[in-house]
């Protein structure tokens, strides 16, 4: 198949499968017909950019996908960046790698190595994708216009090493955060390169965000997962949906939808740079004696190792940055 009619069946899936929805180009939009109530949409807010089909498809499906949102230039400066880190030729700061536990003994170093950099909201080159006027006022769409940036990652999936460590569970974002209410949180991820199955897209399972948190845990495989890489039971012979997209298309998805990914089955790489945001309205609450309590003594005890007592709340708060509107409660 031609790259010209691979994206064609990727648009085609966008527009017409359970695969996202298309938001139309401020030029294309035409005159605005009147649309049917709104006032029952739970998940979006009332604004001009998304249209009603846009809205409802995320209301039902806890997701929508932007195409070309990104435009190539800041992504190929993102790659470089984490090129630059990885290999040591920028400092990292307060930034975090993560090393595949798969090849932390094996000869593999800089990006065939790591599989992640977290925390990069203060980083100059990767904040400009967080600060992103279009990236922000699609999230706007989800969180109201008081939007503080609150985890943020660049995610490498090498090449598998035949460990399947590069599979990413499913599971639920919400698990992670101490913050609430889930309606007010939305992630944005985008692709930095052609995704696919084959070096392991996103896959989901629509209309799970109408859901509760469910308990997340180490799966019970046979072989070794990635540091904090929890999962949920019972979805295992559940209908997934893949997420094939190209460079700079961007993905919103609500922080209850069910999600992971599969191995990188290529010799290349799958790059993605993504943010959770949350409406500065949000609020923390304390996690004890709910099925966090796992994943908040573990974010502690990697606090704990680099010399720094915090609990799981204040985690959270000097990771946020406030990016739009005014800052509140969170």
């Amino acid at each position: 198949m031609t790259m010209a009619a691979e994206r064609l069946k990727i648009i085609f899936h966008h527009l017409h499968g359970k695969h996202g929805m298309f938001a139309p180009r401020p030029s294309e939009t035409g005159a605005i017909a009147e649309q049917p109530s709104t006032e029952n949409f739970k998940y979006t807010t009332d604004n001009s950019l998304l249209s009603y089909n846009q809205r409802t498809f995320y209301e039902e499906n806890g997701y929508l996908v932007i195409p070309r949102l990104v435009e190539d230039e800041l992504i190929e400066e993102c790659r470089q960046r984490f090129v630059d880190i990885c290999e040591g030729h920028v400092p990292q700061g307060h930034m975090t790698l993560m090393k595949d536990i798969s090849l932390i003994k094996t000869n593999a170093t800089g990006q065939y190595l790591y599989y992640k950099v977290q925390d990069i909201v203060w980083d100059d080159v990767f904040s400009k994708y967080i600060l992103h006027p279009k990236v922000l006022d699609y999230v706007e769409c989800f969180t109201g216009p008081n939007i503080k940036a609150m985890h943020t990652m660049l995610i490498n999936k090498p090449p598998d090493s035949g460990k399947l460590t590069s599979k990413h569970p499913l599971h639920q974002d919400l698990h992670y955060f101490p913050f609430r209410p889930p309606e007010c949180i939305v992630a944005a991820w985008t692709a930095m390169e052609r995704v696919n199955e084959d070096n392991g897209c996103l896959v989901v399972i629509p209309g799970t965000h109408k859901g509760e948190l469910l308990t997340h845990d180490y799966p019970k495989w046979d072989h070794k997962v990635n540091k904090a890489f929890h999962r949920v039971e019972g979805f295992a012979d559940h209908p997934l949906v893949a997420l094939p997209m190209e460079k700079g298309d961007t993905v919103f998805f609500h922080p209850l939808l069910i999600h992971g990914s599969g191995i990188n089955k290529t010799k290349g790489f799958r790059k993605a740079i993504s943010c959770h945001y949350a409406a500065s309205e949000c609020y923390y609450i304390d996690v004890e004696g709910t099925t966090q309590e796992n994943i908040a003594r573990e974010v502690q005890e990697m606090t704990s190792r680099k010399g720094i007592e915090l609990d799981f709340q204040t985690v959270w708060k000097i990771r946020g940055r406030m990016v739009r509107g005014k800052e509140l409660t969170l």
